[in-house]
């Protein structure tokens, strides 16, 4: 017998919400559910987190639900990643970046580095390619790895499926960036 995982996509989402959601087996909803599996919430960096979002996260907090944050709609914004996770850590709990965007020489999103393992998974091709960083990648990384790092130690290795951390995954759909992460995620959900 399969369990279905109940999900629940909160948030910011581009004009087809319903797209994003199917991708990760998800309803869209615009209340909290505490029967929830996890809690999906999509924000998008230009466009920040309104209060109705930050109130259903607020209401989610006292079931202790595992909660995952996805940042969409990077591509082709001014704003990054690095951004819409500093206003979230503000109005949501602190979260966690296991992977930080990498972007190509027109500044187009295109690839994430692992703060756990140091690979880069480029989503340039289908399937992405995964390859060891460079010197460079590891050393301008080095303080998001350690801080990284250092929270997931604290938290233990339960913490996300525990509904202790939040994970912060950047996404675009067009080119599958941070999707196949997002559903490793899910699958940790007994």
């Amino acid at each position: 017998m399969t369990f279905q995982k109940r999900i629940h996509l909160y948030g910011h989402v581009s004009a087809q919400p319903t797209a994003l959601a199917q991708i990760f087996g998800a309803e869209v909803s615009g209340v909290a559910i505490a029967e929830s599996d996890l809690a999906i919430f999509a924000i998008n960096p230009s466009a920040g987190i309104d209060q109705a979002t930050i109130d259903l996260w607020q209401a989610l907090s006292d079931f202790q639900l595992p909660r995952l944050v996805l940042v969409n709609e990077l591509a082709g914004s001014d704003s990054d990643f690095e951004d819409a996770v500093m206003l979230a850590n503000r109005v949501f709990d602190q979260l966690v970046t296991p992977y930080l965007v990498l972007h190509s020489d027109t500044g187009e999103p295109i690839a994430l580095i692992s703060l756990d393992t140091l690979e880069i998974i480029d989503y340039r091709n289908t399937p992405p390619q995964t390859s060891m960083s460079e010197p460079e990648h590891q050393d301008l990384v080095s303080e998001f790895r350690s801080e990284y790092l250092e929270e997931i130690a604290a938290a233990g290795e339960d913490a996300f499926v525990n509904g202790l951390l939040f994970p912060a995954i950047p996404i675009v759909v067009a080119n599958g960036m941070g999707i196949d992460i997002v559903k490793r995620y899910i699958s940790a959900l007994h």
